[in-house]
């Protein structure tokens, strides 16, 4: 019998990509496709998910105050980042958008390793073996994801940008879930 009590990195991937407009009303079998994730993992994660009210019961909306509240306090300690040797990759954490632009310029390059990749940083291990090419499909995801590697392991100032970035994308989450609502054509 699975334990759905122990979170997961893919499951913070998941409800990254339900924060986009492109990942809201996805079938599991989409998602999958989407973050190159099997579509029973998918399910596990989104029942994890469920059972630490992250999502609804049925699995649709993310619980923005519960993922928030995790990714500030609790992602760095859960999920940490480590860092490897400058290999060949996309630019990650304070290297990519949105915090490279709010950050004094820093002569380091930090890359998620990506063979296909234009960029040469250190290595930071991202959440999930196929977050880079998901990344690369909905630039949203990407920068929910540089949101989470500065949470990881980013320094103080670093991590307050985060946030606030963070915060943005969760204010236009609930706003849009919202007018869904009222208007009920999301569904």
């Amino acid at each position: 019998m699975l334990n759905f009590n122990d979170m997961k990195e893919q499951d913070i991937v998941i409800l990254l990509k339900k924060l986009t407009r492109k990942g809201r009303n996805l079938s599991i079998r989409k998602l999958a496709d989407e973050l190159g994730m099997s579509a029973s993992s998918v399910s596990e994660s989104l029942e994890r998910c469920k059972k630490a009210q992250l999502v609804d019961r049925n699995k649709k909306r993310v619980n923005t105050l519960a993922l928030q509240e995790f990714m500030v306090h609790g992602l760095g300690y859960v999920f940490p980042a480590e860092t490897g040797r400058v290999i060949r990759g996309i630019p990650a954490y304070v290297s990519a958008s949105p915090i490279k632009e709010q950050v004094s310029n820093s002569s380091e390059q930090f890359v998620w390793r990506y063979a296909k990749g234009d960029a040469r940083g250190q290595q930071i291990t991202p959440l999930y073996p196929s977050v880079p090419e998901a990344a690369l499909r909905d630039e949203e995801l990407y920068q929910l994801l540089v949101i989470a590697d500065t949470l990881r392991m980013g320094r103080s100032r670093e991590r307050e940008i985060a946030v606030a970035e963070l915060n943005k994308y969760i204010q236009r989450y609930v706003g849009e879930q919202e007018e869904c609502y009222e208007d009920s054509i999301c569904e």
